[in-house]
């Protein structure tokens, strides 16, 4: 993967958009991130903690009966479901819970979408005994209840954020505005590849075990790579962990699979690289959902996790060198897949996660037998359930919009 230039930029994305009082705490943070990586005990501690606490490596599955169909390509799941707290976040929690203590921070402070951040960020608060507080949108503090619950349980303070359209983008705001406020003693942990330098970056590096694990086991298992690597993006951290190991074998196409929302055309979408254009956003400079004037819009999808008017720099550069592809799954899409792969798999999947199951589906059918297309499941769908129960399955769809 490309390493980002002195000043936080992947080709012409990345950066740091931030008010003054925040340039001295991104300073210390990367300061503190250069140091602890040069630091081979500190990559024995994180490497330690995700065999011993989080469950690693996560096992990699033939999803025999996802597709239905015998002349379609092998499709693979990367069970970051089976983490523990059940996604790909602990990954990145963990790596920057160690970094918080190390530069002996006394409060940690997260925002959460789908709530699956907002566990992971509790959790490793509650191992290391540093306290938590989680910012979230009130309308996802409802349709994610569950994980509101569990992060009370872990000891974390969870704060409902009542502006703007109530979802992940405010939530990012006011957290913002909290590390602004006492930086000093607080350690920031976003759960994406999102925000100003040295975010994207490290979170990316701390995630890339997934891709790095994924590899080993498709050569180990099956003595080849796969054709294609499918993953969800929102901000998309899962999308480049497990992008990261693939990258330089050109062979290997690299797909990110977006919300579509009710369609690329709607208003109500969260596809920013589909449906956006390149602005400025919670600190870099990526593609983002805007106004003709600027101003950031409101977004839609079935899946809190996704439901973000921006995507990580890397992810923009990536599209514009043409060296991943991304496409857009509808919520009708997401929620298809989602109940196929409960009712043929026996796994309840993330919303998240079943944006990518949609559209491997329908790739494995192109690429027919000789192909395998590997996908990152991210998460499990426990939390989803209640939502999913409101929602009817007649007319859904299953096929991407490219």
């Amino acid at each position: 993967m490309t390493e980002p230039d002195a000043r936080g930029y992947f080709g012409a994305f990345g950066g740091r958009f931030v008010p003054e009082v925040l340039v001295a705490a991104l300073t210390e943070l990367e300061a503190g991130m250069k140091e602890a990586f040069a630091d081979s005990t500190f990559w024995d501690a994180y490497h330690a903690m995700l065999r011993d606490f989080v469950g690693r490596p996560s096992p990699l599955m033939e999803a025999t009966r996802f597709t239905g169909d015998d002349g379609a390509a092998a499709v693979l799941f990367k069970r970051e479901d089976l983490n523990h707290t059940g996604a790909h976040k602990i990954n990145n929690t963990v790596g920057q819970g160690l970094l918080a203590a190390r530069m002996g921070k006394k409060r940690i402070i997260a925002e959460t979408g789908a709530g699956q951040h907002g566990v992971a960020t509790a959790t490793i608060g509650a191992k290391l005994g540093i306290p938590v507080d989680v910012y979230m949108g009130a309308l996802d503090v409802e349709r994610q209840s569950l994980n509101v619950h569990v992060m009370r349980l872990l000891g974390a303070t969870v704060h409902a954020v009542h502006s703007g359209t109530r979802t992940l983008k405010d939530a990012t705001n006011e957290a913002f505005r909290e590390w602004a406020a006492c930086s000093d003693e607080t350690f920031y942990v976003i759960g994406s590849v999102v925000g100003a330098h040295p975010y994207p970056y490290m979170v990316r590096e701390f995630q890339k075990v997934i891709g790095v694990e994924a590899r080993a086991q498709m050569l180990e298992r099956y003595g080849r790579l796969p054709s294609d690597v499918v993953a969800c993006v929102g901000g998309g951290s899962n999308a480049l962990g497990i992008f990261a190991a693939f990258a330089a074998d050109p062979d290997v196409r690299l797909w990110g699979v977006e919300a579509a929302g009710l369609g690329l055309e709607a208003s109500d979408t969260a596809a920013s690289l589909g449906a956006g254009s390149v602005g400025i956003l919670h600190g870099s400079r990526s593609y983002l959902l805007q106004t003709p004037e600027g101003q950031v819009r409101n977004t839609h999808s079935i899946s809190a996790g996704l439901d973000y008017p921006g995507v990580g720099p890397e992810h923009a550069y990536l599209k514009e060198c043409g060296r991943a592809e991304y496409v857009a799954v509808t919520d009708d899409q997401a929620l298809a897949a989602f109940h196929r792969c409960a009712a043929r798999e026996g796994i309840v999947p993330a919303l998240e996660s079943a944006h990518a199951l949609a559209f491997a589906q329908s790739l494995a059918g192109e690429r027919g037998a000789g192909g395998c297309v590997l996908v990152n499941l991210s998460g499990r769908g426990d939390k989803d359930v209640g939502q999913v129960r409101q929602r009817p399955r007649n007319g859904m769809e299953t096929r991407a919009s490219r």
